[in-house]
């Protein structure tokens, strides 16, 4: 997958967790999530995806230069 794909998935991810987090834990209202313990482990589990895609990306691009000297 391209890297720029990657990274709008991870922060796409990471700012839907990132609601449902706040959303379940009653931060931000007027939703039927609020207040609701799943919706904020799922926010969790979205959020953490996120970070780990985000993270995976940044990596791959750090190294990737590298890589294309070596050749």
């Amino acid at each position: 997958m391209k890297r720029w794909v990657t990274l709008t998935i991870g922060l796409v991810f990471l700012l839907v967790g990132g609601v449902w987090v706040l959303q379940g834990a009653g931060v931000l209202t007027g939703s039927f999530m609020t207040g609701q313990k799943l919706w904020f482990l799922i926010g969790l589990v979205a959020f953490l995806v996120g970070v780990v895609l985000v993270a995976a990306t940044a990596r791959r691009t750090r190294r990737a230069p590298s890589d294309d000297q070596a050749g």
